[in-house]
């Protein structure tokens, strides 16, 4: 078999499909990248054992067909440094041998039979369930709700993004106990309901793969898994089973004291305090007032402290409430709008925090779970 190809374009593909391979497999054959050669297109194939990511990458001077195993990491870490130049491949169809070449060198490599590679098989059932969608709006529903998730192994069903698909709405829900954050899209109109839980793992590896202008063949496979696909790549992964927390339940509706703050004079304010919390809990104390609230941290270990004042507006009577600094810092990084809202009940109740306006046709809603607070 031989074909020709850019190197930065085999580089690029191959880079992004290698993000699905894990640093230490079981089966050592997953340490390879599968090469299948058919026409004028070249398969890049990698699998974890639970997942499999496709690129299709279109090649030249193709003569033969068939496929290949060889080592994934080898291969992307010398394209890496591979200048921008045309490529060739001589592959030996009986003793597995490949060179790779370009007019300044070669490289030798020594292959697999590409029918070791394990295959995933997930069973068609009319209970599959598909809908087009732009790429884009994924990659907004994971933003803003991925980092919520939770990493515990001993609550996996909330290691992931929880996919709440409606006929006239996708919403996307993640949760560590500690803090949730609900983002739901109406401008997707799939026609279908479902839901699934995407790992973290495939969360990351979809955000890192897909790109923000392409159109996006979703199939969900009821517990088996979901299947992602463009014209460029195929992602089939596995779904976390399980159920997820009902979301809504948890998210209260009746906070009736509102503070209103500056995004930016309130993250950055909470970034200088936070260098003062106590590293063993992370505690930010809040004593909110009609007109402005005070933000205090300590570390009574070192005796050293940080207090600001900011100004805010809220409808309720002096409160006093503790969050945790990384994660109130992690939903406020997210926002965009210039004032943030935060609706509180009381220092024991989770605190519901949104932006001031939403974007057109969605919706962010972020719980964050209060810390204890004997004083200010």
């Amino acid at each position: 078999m031989k074909f020709s190809v850019p190197s930065k374009t085999l580089h690029s593909y191959a880079s992004s499909v290698s993000k699905v391979i894990n640093a230490k497999n079981a089966l050592t054959i997953l340490n390879n990248f599968l090469l299948e050669i058919n026409g004028n297109v070249l398969t890049i194939t990698a699998c974890d054992g639970e997942n499999t990511l496709c690129a299709r990458v279109p090649i030249l001077d193709v003569e033969g067909e068939g496929e290949i195993c060889i080592d994934a990491r080898r291969l992307v870490d010398l394209l890496r440094v591979m200048p921008e130049q045309e490529l060739q491949f001589n592959i030996d169809d009986t003793t597995l041998a490949v060179e790779m070449s370009h007019p300044n060198g070669s490289y030798k490599f020594v292959g697999t039979p590409g029918e070791e590679y394990p295959r995933i098989k997930r069973a068609a059932s009319d209970e599959d369930m598909k809908f087009d969608v732009p790429s884009e709006k994924i990659l907004r529903g994971l933003e803003f709700t991925g980092f919520a998730a939770g990493t515990d192994t001993l609550r996996p069903q909330m290691m992931g993004v929880y996919w709440d698909v409606m006929p006239d709405a996708l919403v996307f829900v993640a949760t560590d106990t500690h803090k949730l954050v609900k983002f739901k899209d109406s401008s997707v109109v799939s026609g279908i309901k479902g839901s699934f839980i995407l790992p973290n793992k495939s969360t990351n590896v979809f955000k890192s793969v897909f790109t923000k202008d392409e159109s996006l063949s979703i199939t969900i496979r009821p517990q088996q898994g979901v299947t992602f696909e463009t014209d460029t790549f195929t992602f089939d992964s596995r779904i976390v089973k399980g159920s997820f927390p009902d979301y809504n339940r948890v998210i209260p509706t009746s906070n009736p004291f509102v503070m209103t703050v500056d995004r930016q004079l309130f993250s950055t304010a909470v970034k200088r305090v936070s260098l003062f919390v106590d590293e063993g809990h992370g505690l930010l104390k809040f004593k909110v007032q009609p007109e402005n609230v005070l933000i205090k941290a300590s570390d009574n270990e070192y005796n050293t402290s940080g207090e600001e004042k900011l100004a805010c507006d809220f409808t309720g009577n002096n409160i006093v409430i503790g969050f945790s600094s990384t994660y109130l810092s992690d939903l406020v990084g997210v926002l965009w709008t210039d004032d943030i809202l935060f609706k509180l009940a009381d220092p024991s109740r989770p605190a519901v925090i949104v932006p001031s306006e939403d974007k057109p046709d969605t919706e962010l809603t972020m719980l964050l779970m209060p810390m204890n607070v004997t004083d200010f």
